[in-house]
């Protein structure tokens, strides 16, 4: 098979007995591939706010100072995974949205409609996610983002990309700007040049950041009743902040992921050369702007509002070219990849991606937080990789072990089953 042609599970020879994975209706296994990629990744992101307090996710020296080999497992996580691998993601819902929408309209039904279904039930899943397990629940935001893209889907590609690009760009110079005074008084309190204005300016920024991380660090030895009263009584509407916060990033990859599946991007399509010239071009170039910010930061041992900034607003340019990149490499590698034992358990974990995304949740909080092992503000961003590492094994080694015996994975067949309004079968 040509390199970066789509597979499907017929490409796919029988796995070995002890990782066999059942014969699905007909899906784009590429797809599933790289969702298991994605997922895996969205972990190495996500560790910092588990091990908390959150704000250790933007800066690794706060709240307290860590040693340089620390700093460095920051850098090489904020390198190759930090905000890459959220959009590799976004760009797959995308993608997924119009893909179950042919697949829907295919088979006669109306494929608007179904999608919606789906969509709002996520909704409701991702609220239970929320208050029964983790905070950082993104599937409440991409539901939402969903239906937004489910409504715009019959424009053409040229708009859909001119919207997705205006949007995105448009909305992160804002931010940026929006910001540059606070970096520069940030800069002038670090070089002691300070005035009293730019000194009122960073206290105003720097002290919700050191009150929210004592609150979390207070909130985290709670029993999970105490958790959960919190989140219904104080935090209701917790994710509606956070589309508020990420809706103008999340909506535009995923309109991108839209278009780049309409036009042959993930089922071998799109000419080789071209998507070889794409994936290469904006790998390189999202590493190349990345470090250039590492640099800058690093050696100022990452300030907290600039590093805020960065991650919200100023590095919207690599983050897309980085999803974009790794997108193309995994789909030009995924004709052999898949042929390997590696391969063949990614596109299980893929194939099962909500699944693991919530196991993740359940298995870290427990370790993190009081009602568990109470870990949480303990574990540095070195050791946070022991942690990274053990999930991926756990996610690799359950979900093909899962599929030998059901079709779906447990919340994939939760999620069907209340879209078609019916107890589905799903044991092989």
């Amino acid at each position: 098979m040509p390199v970066g042609q789509g597979l499907t599970p017929a490409d796919i020879p029988a796995p070995d007995a002890d990782e066999a994975l059942p014969a699905p209706l007909p899906r784009l296994a590429t797809l599933d591939l790289i969702r298991g990629v994605a997922v895996l990744g969205i972990l190495t992101i996500n560790i910092a706010g588990f091990a908390g307090p959150m704000i250790s996710s933007t800066t690794p020296n706060l709240p307290w100072p860590v040693g340089p080999l620390d700093e460095a497992a920051y850098a090489f996580n904020f390198l190759f995974f930090e905000g890459k691998m959220r959009a590799l993601f976004s760009l797959l819902f995308g993608a997924g949205l119009v893909l179950f929408y042919e697949r829907t309209e295919a088979a006669g039904r109306d494929g608007d409609l179904q999608q919606l279904r789906r969509l709002g039930w996520l909704l409701l899943l991702g609220i239970l996610h929320y208050l029964l397990l983790w905070w950082g629940d993104i599937l409440f935001v991409y539901a939402a983002c969903g239906i937004a893209a489910l409504l715009l889907r019959p424009l053409s590609n040229r708009a859909l990309l001119g919207m997705a690009l205006g949007l995105y760009y448009g909305w992160h110079v804002w931010g940026m700007l929006d910001s540059a005074a606070a970096i520069t008084a940030e800069t002038a309190v670090r070089q002691h040049l300070a005035g009293p204005a730019q000194l009122s300016l960073f206290t105003e920024r720097i002290e919700p950041m050191h009150a929210w991380a004592a609150q979390e660090l207070r909130e985290a030895r709670l029993g999970y009743l105490d958790l959960l009263y919190i989140k219904l009584t104080q935090r209701p509407f917790w994710q509606i902040q956070m589309i508020s916060g990420v809706f103008s990033e999340t909506l535009p990859l995923m309109l991108i992921g839209m278009v780049v599946y309409r036009r042959g991007f993930f089922d071998g399509r799109l000419p080789r050369r071209h998507l070889v010239e794409l994936s290469v071009t904006c790998t390189l170039a999202g590493f190349a702007l990345t470090a250039m910010f590492l640099a800058w930061a690093w050696q100022r041992h990452f300030p907290p509002v600039a590093m805020n900034a960065a991650l919200v607003w100023g590095l919207a340019m690599p983050h897309l070219l980085g999803g974009c990149g790794y997108a193309g490499l995994l789909v030009l590698a995924a004709p052999r990849l898949a042929l390997t034992r590696i391969g063949r358990r990614l596109t299980a974990a893929g194939r099962m991606a909500f699944s693991n995304y919530v196991l993740t949740s359940l298995v870290m909080t427990f370790i993190f937080y009081g009602w568990g092992l109470g870990l949480f503000g303990t574990v540095g961003p070195l050791a946070q990789w022991g942690f990274v590492i053990a999930g991926w094994m756990l996610m690799l080694a359950w979900s093909p072990l899962w599929l030998r015996h059901f079709r779906r994975g447990p919340l994939e067949w939760l999620w069907r089953s209340l879209v078609e309004h019916s107890v589905l079968p799903n044991r092989i």
